[in-house]
């Protein structure tokens, strides 16, 4: 059985491997949608509760209104020193590569798989008209590629 789940948060990212307007700096409302698979245990599988009290909450901890951002990016730099000068925190949701909406679904695959739910397929949605659809073939052909050499963790977010 299938449990169905949407969230949605605001992030700000660029991509400087590209030479388009991608690389400028750029925020987008990013939609998920997550499919869960879930056993019956008598009357219901899983309460629709169980998912939102530890998704919602993280989403919102790591992900809503702050920025993607590649370490390996000349940026992170700057707003880290920026934010040592200046005493200013700036929420940063680290990547160990560009934060393409390929990676970022990797990154909330790995997320929401590490909580201890069964995902299935994973849609990102980054504009009215562009959603990525992410399965767990592509988790694991992606962690056996090593598409980035460490994940992040809620530890190096900030």
């Amino acid at each position: 059985m299938i449990i169905r789940k949407e969230y949605k948060f605001y992030a700000a990212h660029r991509n400087e491997e590209l030479q388009d307007k991608c690389r400028n700096l750029h925020g987008h409302r990013y939609g998920i949608v997550c499919h869960f698979e879930v056993q019956r245990t008598g009357s219901y599988s899983t309460l629709f509760s169980d998912f939102d009290d530890k998704i919602g909450p993280f989403l919102k901890e790591h992900y809503d209104h702050g920025m993607l951002i590649n370490v390996h990016d000349p940026l992170y730099a700057t707003l880290k020193q920026h934010m040592e000068v200046h005493g200013e925190e700036f929420k940063l949701r680290e990547f160990q590569g560009p934060t393409s909406v390929e990676n970022l679904a990797y990154q909330l695959f790995t997320d929401i798989t590490e909580m201890g739910f069964e995902l299935v397929r994973l849609d990102v949605q980054e504009t009215d008209t562009s959603v990525i659809t992410y399965d767990r073939e592509d988790w694991a052909r992606d962690q056996k590629a090593q598409v980035f050499s460490s994940v992040p963790t809620a530890d190096t977010a900030h």
